[in-house]
């Protein structure tokens, strides 16, 4: 289960490096309303970390808890 989180953890991670690329590349400017494209590549973000942090604290959970 641990090298599962693991993985989870890994591609999470790389997933939300990539959509934050996108969300700053699409960004609008300050006082001007995102675009769509943009909002959806937010709340996959905010998806990613949703993931990200579950599966890190199985992972950590995982290689302490070992016997």
């Amino acid at each position: 289960m641990q090298k599962i989180a693991t993985q989870v953890f890994i591609y999470a991670s790389i997933a939300f490096g990539i959509l934050g690329l996108g969300v700053v590349i699409t960004a609008s400017g300050p006082d001007k309303a995102d675009s769509q494209i943009s909002e959806i590549f937010i709340r996959l973000m905010f998806a990613t970390v949703f993931i990200i942090l579950p599966s890190f604290a199985l992972s950590i959970a995982g290689k302490y808890l070992k016997n």
